[in-house]
């Protein structure tokens, strides 16, 4: 009798078909679409959940976590990219992108939440199983358990270069921002480790949702009756919505009456609204008006004056969201679709413009972490002509004794300071105003006469703003 005859037999294992996590098969559906849309997680999210509640599989913890799953993994997605390449035997790149969302979902929830060790290890690989197949979830697998062998701090310890060799690649790797953006940014800052790493943290934090409550059409009063809500710290118009709440249940956001907008654009539009003038204040002007948050409070400040707003937009589709953002403002307004380096209007039509031009958005990657992945520093070369053509025709729009407002969202110097230089040393005719007292009560504001808001300062988009009269 052979060796082979003598063995016991064993019946095979019966198959189990995998157990679908709607929870994790979302989060995954998510990253999916960013990656192969190019598609913004703020913007594919929502309607997501949506559904998932439509259909009775999600309720508001659900919900939570799906979130937390999807926005924590574009955040931490360098660091999350460095651990696992340590834990793979092939380059990162040569990883099918499906597969490595799984690996970056399940690092995450191994080293950026408190889910415990085995449950985030079987709840990946079963979602490898449903998503990528038996054979793909073994990689799975084996990747996720080398990773549960360390902490987050162990892990950085061992992928990081130590900060006294390689600064700007230590802070790229422990904070998960490219290596030009830390460098760019630290830049803007001025030096010193403290800030800079506390920026970068600040990056990594979920931001509190903001209302504004437009004036004429709502008040604060009135959306601090909202559950967990709190007064905005600076501009008088802004609520906070504490524990995550969602905007769509709060009444005067559905009606209109009240947006979804950082107060860190709060705070632009009202500096522009506030700065003084020498004549009339009549006329008012935002340049680049998409989506409508600043056009829609600005509309609302003109409103009480007895002002006008002009909101123009070059694409029409944008167009389209700012006059849904202004249908119903208290006094009256225009919404044009025309492009701002070739404005339709005529000089020197306007009293104050606001100029908010396209940019890196640097400045808002609380909002939209997988931003800091697709910008390049060529970005920059290609933005750079725009802002200053818009800066220009900003200038030539407002009337003698007018002020324009020049803002981004991005405190990158090749954006802010040095597309305002630009214009002055062309324009002898332009001189810059101190913006940094038309914001009472709000701190370190730099060292003037533009302002740059910071997240970790002051809780707001890194939003820019340069005041600038035309004397002539």
């Amino acid at each position: 009798m052979s060796e082979q005859s003598r063995r016991p037999h064993r019946p095979a294992k019966p198959y189990r078909r995998p157990q679908k996590d709607p929870v994790r098969v979302l989060a995954f559906d998510a990253l999916r679409a960013v990656d192969e849309r190019d598609a913004y997680a703020n913007l594919v999210l929502p309607p997501l959940l949506r559904k998932a509640r439509e259909n009775g599989d999600f309720d508001a913890r659900d919900a939570a976590l799906a979130t937390e799953l999807v926005y924590g993994t574009l955040r931490r997605q360098g660091t999350y990219d460095a651990i696992i390449a340590s834990c793979v035997d092939r380059p990162l790149r040569e990883v099918d992108p499906p597969v490595l969302d799984v690996l970056s979902l399940g690092a995450h929830q191994l080293l950026g939440t408190r889910i415990p060790t085995h449950a985030a290890v079987s709840a990946s690989v079963e979602l490898a199983r449903v998503v990528l197949g038996d054979g793909r979830a073994k990689f799975v697998n084996a990747v996720l358990r080398k990773i549960a062998q360390h902490d987050l701090d162990g892990w950085l310890e061992r992928v990081a270069p130590p900060y006294d060799e390689d600064p700007e690649d230590h802070l790229a790797v422990v904070h998960s921002h490219p290596r030009w953006v830390v460098s760019a940014l630290w830049d803007s800052l001025g030096g010193g480790r403290a800030g800079i790493e506390e920026l970068l943290a600040a990056d990594n934090e979920r931001p509190e949702v903001t209302l504004v409550a437009r004036p004429g059409r709502s008040t604060t009063e009135e959306l601090l009756t909202e559950d967990a809500a709190v007064a905005g710290d600076w501009s008088p118009y802004a609520v906070r919505l504490t524990e995550g709440g969602e905007p769509g249940a709060v009444e005067a956001v559905r009606e209109g009456r009240a947006g979804v907008q950082d107060e860190g654009s709060q705070l632009v539009a009202l500096a522009l609204a506030n700065a003084p003038l020498d004549g009339p204040d009549e006329k008012w002007l935002d340049g680049c008006a998409g989506p409508g948050g600043k056009a829609a409070l600005l509309a609302a400040l003109a409103a009480e004056r007895g002002a006008t707003l002009v909101a123009s937009e070059k694409q029409p589709h944008r167009a389209g969201l700012v006059a849904k953002a202004l249908a119903g403002n208290p006094g009256p307004y225009q919404v044009i679709t025309a492009d701002g380096t070739r404005p339709p209007w005529r000089s020197g039509t306007f009293d104050r413009v606001l100029m908010d031009v396209p940019c890196t958005g640097l400045g808002a990657l609380r909002r939209r972490p997988e931003a800091r992945w697709r910008r390049r520093p060529e970005d920059l070369e290609n933005f750079a002509p725009v802002q200053r053509a818009l800066l220009g025709t900003a200038l030539d729009s407002v009337r003698v004794g007018g002020v324009v407002g020049y803002a981004t969202c991005s405190p990158h110097l090749a954006e802010t300071r040095a597309v305002v230089a630009d214009l002055l040393k062309q324009h002898p005719d332009a001189e810059l105003i101190d913006a940094r007292p038309l914001l009472p009560g709000v701190p370190d504001l730099g060292e003037g006469p533009d302002i740059q808001l910071w997240p970790h300062i002051h809780g707001t988009d890194a939003m820019y703003l340069a005041l600038i009269r035309r004397t002539a």
